[in-house]
């Protein structure tokens, strides 16, 4: 899995730091998304999709490998 967000479009709702906190937070000075780990490891992969169905600016793209 690998994992890309769209800074430009992000509304800063939070729901990524929230869902993934490993994975995603909100920088300080505008609220916006920091993608934290672009590979999460496969522990990781449920939260990363619920976080990205969560995002109400649809800014997270989840490519999913072939194992």
């Amino acid at each position: 899995m690998e994992l890309s967000v769209t800074r430009e479009r992000c509304v800063g709702a939070g729901m990524c730091a929230l869902t993934a906190p490993g994975l995603f937070d909100q920088d300080e000075d505008e609220g916006l998304v920091v993608l934290l780990d672009a590979r999460p490891p496969r522990d990781h992969h449920t939260s990363a999709r619920v976080a990205a169905g969560a995002c109400p600016a649809g800014v997270i793209s989840v490519i999913e490998h072939a194992p």
